[in-house]
This record gives C-alpha cells, sequence and structure tokens, in this order.
C-alpha cells in the first residue's frame, strides 16, 4: 500500500452525508439474478469435501436473522444457511443472502444482497466470526500459540470436512476503534488458505468473561446441542444438521459437552472466483497474438533521471470487456455469463530504458513493476524501479493497475459511503486491470520490441526471450494474482505482499481514513466486520485468495508454473506481515536462513535453494501489535516504518536479479537480513 495523506476524511464524510441524503440501489454489473431455489437443508456432506451440509430455505423457517446468535444479526458469518442448491453452479450451491440480515448503511436501510447472488460458497480466506457477549481473549490461541489451534484441547475448532484435519489458526476479538467492549466480533483467522468448494465447521467453547466464568451458549444452541425442547422452529429443522455437525466433531475428538456454539461453511469453488478471469486472458492472448497488442509511441523524454537514457510514453490498444474504459467500468457478459469483448480501449504503458543497456551495448529482460494502493505507473520511475534496471540491466515498465488506480479514488469512495455491494464495480475493473498488465508484457515481448525507439546502434534493448514480475505492497498484493494468470512471465517478487484484504484492512494505517468512514456508515463494529467479509466475497475474484494457491502448483488452465520470491519487513505498518506469511504458505515458500524469526509453516531452509521463497527484513523496530488495529502512535512514528524501506537496499536488488536469472533464493544479507 502507500500513504494516502492526501485522502481526505473531511471529502469522505461530506460524500456519506450526500450519499445517505440521495442515493438509491446501486444496478451492480456481472450478476446472475436468478433466483436459487430452496431446499430444506437436513444432513450433512458427511464430511466428502463438497459444499454440502445445511442448506438455506426452511432451516430458518424464513427468517431473516439466525436465532444460533440473537445478540446480533448476520452472525455467525459466513454460515450454510445462507446457501441454496443450484445445479448450474459448479459447487451444487449458490448464496442466498436475506436482505434483512445484511447490514444496514446510515440513509439507506440493509445492504441489496443482490451482488453476491453469482458465488456458490464463502470466501476461502474469510476469518468465521461471531458474537459471543461478554468474550474474552484467555486461553485463545494466539499468532505466537498456532500450533495449540490444531489439538483436539483447543477453544477454537475449525475442521475441514473433506479430511477431518484441523485447520491452523489464531483467534481474537475485534477490538479496532469502532468497537467498545460490548461490541466485538470474536473473530477466528486461519493461517492458511481454506479449501475451494469445501465444507469447514466451526467449535467454539472454553470461552470465558472477564471474571474468568465460561460463557453461556445462547437459547437456540443448547438446544441443539442437548436435545432439549424449543420454541424456535429452526432448531427442529436443525436436528439432523447437527447430528452430522457433532458427529464429525466428536470424530476429531471435541466433544459437544462443552460446546458454547458450532456452524458450518463452505467455500467457493475455484471456478467461482477464477473463471471470468482466465476466460479474459485467454480471449485476449489469442487476439493480440504473439506481436501482442498494437500501440502508438505517444511521446519521448531524454534523460529523465541519471539512471534512464530514454522514457517513452506508449498508448496500446487493448481488447476490451467492460461497458466503458474508465472509472466505475462494469463487465460485459455474454450468453454463457462470461465476460464479452466489448470493442478496444486505449491505455498508457510507462517504459524505462536504462543507461546501462544503452551504455554497454547490451539486451535486457522486461520487468513489469506493479504499482501500490490507488497508485499509478509513475511510482518508482526515478526511484527503486530506474536503480534496479539500470544497476542490474532491465527494461522497466508499468500500467495502471485499473480498479485499484488513483483514478478509482472515487469509486472506491462510494462504495465505502454507501451500498459497500457496489464495490462490485471495482472488481469489475480490476479484471480488465490484470488484463491490460498482462497484455502490457506481452507487448514488450513482441512487435514493441523492434520499434525504432526502443533501438540503439541498430539493436534493439528489449530481450523477448524472458520477462519478470516485480511489485510492491498492492503490487506485492496483486502480484500473486498476476503471476497465476501470467503464460508470460514465471518467475516474480512480491514486496509486501498480503492476502486476504479482510486480514489487512483493520491491520494497516492505510485503512484508517476509510475506516474512520465506515464507522459513521454502519451503526456497529460488528456490522463492519460483516461488511469487510462481503467485501472479501467479491475481492476474491480478483485478489490472492483466489488465486495464490494455483501459482506454484494445480495452475490454472492453460498456464504454467510459477516461482515466486517473498521481500517483507517486521514492524511494517500498512501491510502485516501475518498477510506476507498467509501467501508464504500457500505457495509453500522457504524461509532463506539466516532468518530474523521462525514462522509457523514456512520452514527455516539453507540457501541457495531452488523454487519460491520468503525472506524477512528486520529494521530494529517494534512487531505489529498482536491485535486487529494498525500500528500507530508512539511505538510507530512514521518515519520509522519499513514498508517502503527493503525494495531500495542493494541487498534487495541484488537477491531480486539473481532469481530472477537463476531460479535461486540466495543471501545476499551479511548474516541475518537487519537490513544489509
Amino acid at each position: 500500500m502507500r500513504s494516502l495523506a492526501l485522502f481526505s476524511v473531511a471529502a469522505l464524510t461530506l460524500s456519506i452525508a450526500v450519499t445517505a441524503a440521495s442515493c438509491g440501489d446501486e444496478t451492480i454489473s456481472a450478476i446472475t439474478t436468478t433466483t436459487a431455489s430452496s431446499t430444506s437443508g437436513g444432513g450433512g456432506s458427511g464430511g466428502s469435501g463438497g459444499s454440502g451440509g445445511s442448506g438455506g430455505g426452511r432451516l430458518l423457517d424464513d427468517k431473516d436473522c439466525d436465532p444460533l446468535v440473537p445478540s446480533h444479526c448476520g452472525f455467525p458469518f459466513p454460515s450454510n444457511v445462507y446457501l441454496e442448491d443450484d445445479v448450474k453452479t459448479k459447487s451444487g450451491k449458490r448464496v442466498a443472502f436475506r436482505k434483512n440480515m445484511m447490514p444496514a448503511v446510515a440513509g439507506l436501510g440493509h445492504m441489496n444482497p443482490t451482488p453476491w447472488n453469482d458465488s456458490d460458497g464463502f470466501s476461502p480466506g474469510q476469518g468465521p466470526v461471531t458474537d459471543l457477549p461478554g468474550a474474552t481473549v484467555t486461553g485463545l490461541p494466539t499468532q505466537d500459540t498456532i500450533e495449540a489451534s490444531i489439538t483436539k484441547d483447543s477453544p477454537t475448532i475449525l475442521l475441514d470436512t473433506s479430511t477431518g484435519e484441523l485447520v491452523p489458526h489464531f483467534a481474537e476479538l475485534d477490538v479496532s476503534a469502532a468497537s467498545s467492549g460490548t461490541d466485538r466480533a470474536f473473530i477466528i483467522r486461519p493461517v492458511v488458505r481454506l479449501k475451494d468448494a469445501t465444507r469447514y465447521i466451526v467449535a467454539i467453547r472454553h470461552v470465558v468473561d472477564k471474571d474468568g466464568k465460561a460463557l453461556s451458549p445462547s437459547p437456540v444452541f443448547q438446544a441443539l446441542r442437548d436435545g432439549g425442547k424449543s420454541d424456535e422452529a429452526s432448531v427442529a429443522s436443525r436436528r439432523a444438521l447437527y447430528k452430522d455437525i457433532f458427529a464429525q466433531l466428536e470424530k476429531a475428538g471435541v466433544k459437544k459437552d462443552d460446546l458454547q456454539i458450532a456452524w458450518d461453511y463452505s467455500t467457493a469453488s475455484r471456478e467461482s472466483n477464477t473463471a471470468a478471469m482466465v476466460h479474459m486472458r485467454d480471449d485476449a492472448l489469442a487476439l493480440v497474438g504473439t506481436a501482442g497488442p498494437k500501440y502508438k509511441v505517444m511521446s519521448v523524454e531524454e534523460n529523465p533521471n541519471p539512471m534512464i537514457r530514454r522514457r517513452l510514453h506508449v498508448m496500446m490498444t487493448v481488447p476490451l470487456y467492460l461497458d466503458k474504459p474508465g472509472p466505475g467500468g462494469k463487465l460485459v457478459l455474454g450468453a454463457d455469463g462470461l465476460p464479452k469483448q466489448n470493442g478496444t480501449a486505449d491505455y498508457e504503458v510507462l517504459v524505462h530504458i536504462p543507461n546501462s543497456l544503452v551504455d554497454n551495448g547490451t539486451t535486457g529482460a522486461p520487468l513489469e513493476n506493479g504499482h501500490g494502493l490507488l497508485g499509478d505507473k509513475t511510482e518508482g520511475q526515478d526511484g527503486y524501479l530506474a536503480e534496479m534496471s539500470n544497476k542490474h540491466g532491465y527494461v522497466g515498465f508499468a500500467v495502471d493497475f485499473i480498479g485499484m488506480a488513483e483514478e478509482d479514488l472515487q469509486t472506491v469512495t462510494d462504495a465505502i459511503s454507501g451500498d459497500i455491494g457496489s464495490f462490485r464495480q471495482c472488481v469489475d475493473r480490476q479484471h480488465q486491470g490484470m488484463i491490460n498488465s498482462l497484455l502490457a508484457m506481452r507487448m514488450m515481448r513482441g512487435d514493441f520490441a523492434k520499434d525504432p525507439q526502443v533501438t540503439f546502434n541498430g539493436k534493439s534493448v528489449i530481450d523477448t526471450t524472458v520477462g519478470f514480475y516485480r511489485g510492491d505492497s498492492q503490487g506485492g498484493i496483486f502480484g500473486s494474482t498476476y503471476m497465476a494468470l501470467s503464460t508470460d512471465v514465471t518467475r516474480g517478487l512480491l514486496g509486501e505482499p498480503g492476502m486476504p484484504y479482510n486480514l489487512l484492512l483493520n491491520r494497516s494505517k492505510d485503512f484508517d481514513p476509510f475506516f474512520q468512514a465506515l464507522q459513521i456508515v454502519y451503526s456497529s463494529g460488528r456490522d463492519i466486520q460483516i461488511a469487510l467479509g462481503l467485501v472479501q466475497m467479491l475481492w476474491d475474484r480478483t485478489e490472492p485468495t483466489g488465486y495464490a494457491p494455483y501459482v506454484v502448483e494445480n495452475m490454472l488452465p492453460g498456464t504454467p508454473k510459477h516461482e515466486i520470491l517473498i521481500h517483507a519487513a517486521i514492524g511494517d505498518q500498512q501491510v502485516t506481515p501475518l498477510g506476507a506469511q498467509m501467501v508464504a504458505r500457500s505457495m509453500h515458500a522457504k524461509n532463506l536462513k539466516p532468518v530474523n524469526r521462525s514462522i509457523y509453516g514456512i520452514p527455516d531452509t539453507d540457501g541457495p535453494f531452488l523454487g519460491s521463497g520468503y525472506v524477512e527484513f528486520s529494521f530494529m523496530l517494534p512487531e505489529s501489535p498482536k491485535t486487529n488495529t494498525p500500528p500507530t502512535g508512539a511505538m510507530y512514528p512514521d518515519s520509522d516504518d519499513p514498508h517502503d524501506k527493503v525494495r531500495k537496499l542493494n541487498a534487495a536488488y541484488d537477491q531480486s536479479d539473481w532469481f530472477f536469472r537463476h531460479g535461486e533464493v540466495k543471501a545476499f544479507c551479511a548474516g541475518v537480513c537487519d537490513p544489509e
């Protein structure tokens, strides 16, 4: 991410006031509005690994709120009570939220559930949340005791029904600024990305209040657990389901007797999250071919800085899959429900030819740069990208990642200040932004490499046989998606990456102005946590949660295997290293020795080694808070933030170059990286 110092909370507040006064329901693009059929639910999937288990329909007896958690509507979330059968989806299910269970937006009423109608399950990155009034964190597994979460004695259980295995996690209470002592969601944070189209069971027990007394279960859950009578109709509807839930927990060594709550939810299929993007990629690359997209050099800057000999402003013409190329564009769908081309559009590519290639008469591989939060393609043009290109002989280039570029700020603001389901428009445009990034690399390796403006002394400076990706912050985050999709690039650097956004946002100081706005829009911190979970479901279609597991194995159709180098910084104030560690585990990365610290699930390994690697830098700063809050206050001055520092280190430049050229993760620091 990048600093949002220029972002005005006052402007957001004004936008919210205007929206509350005048905004109506948004028409959301790229959704299937067919109503799914209701089912009666009943028995579970029996651990088959599918997204079975409870279905919606009569399980709640047509209620909007689940009486399992009477203290706050919408909890527990996610839950299979909001799934319905649909034979047309890959998982056989479809999400069917009820309008009145959705968080209420100030001035607008309850959110419109329509944008989620075409999801066939819940996010594999979402941390399940519920409300346990009076709960404390006493005895819960923490970030430092993750191993305890996969024992049968753990107070919090996340069970994979396809294998019977417990999922490693930590548990926390929402202590963000919006949450008072009585307004704190109870959150379970998986530290591995969950499987697609798989049913999970959540079970919680032994949670105590401030006096050390165990919390009582809700009357509905107690009736389900103990077999007692209940006037609540949904209890009878769920008897068979909970017989299965308790049996599966028992098989895992977890008895039902002292459970305070348990429920199930099922993740979306891989196809639900990735099919649109893969289709767009294949269609776009076939249209432009090996020559790459048509282009025009718009202007040329000679010697813009001491490192760059020539900077080119190039306009490429690409297939358009949106109804308009600018902010707010929505995907255009064909009869098959997949995006279809809607003419073409022009997007700018910024190309940097370094002095070293020209002076030495050599060629350099194209190196694509991914920019930070709501930034643009100029990032690094006079700094780290220019330095890396000149020092090691690359032709640096970049495009705006539209959908999350500077020009999209207003669309993001509108989503936050109104019905957050309209964030679907941002995700739609991110699809085009990712395709533009892939096509820019194809352009660099295609006919553009023969252009007179990249030719010196009769020779092109571009090596078309190979290309690489590097990105930091948002560029590192979406770099996982880029690498999972790219057919032209097989090695990439992810600087300060992370996933899922649902984990990252509350822990980032960049999110603070947006979070202040959310506190105006929603009446409680618990609703904010549900809203963030809902956004995660939409974001999976472009962010790493939908793609990271397919970078190094089980690749997407027609996609080669990739290798990744991850750089992170202890105490990062903008992207928590917890997110980088999630990415590393998803890609089976190894922690290069000597290490600053050992990390659960990322094996310490002597280098050099082939494959994907994780390198964590220490600037002798405090670790990030152990709560879902950003590093702020006297302990974390802005001047100490290591977020932008790793990318500028010689050790980072040299290690990245070696990895790109040789595929080896090799140590370039003198001992542990602190920082050199």
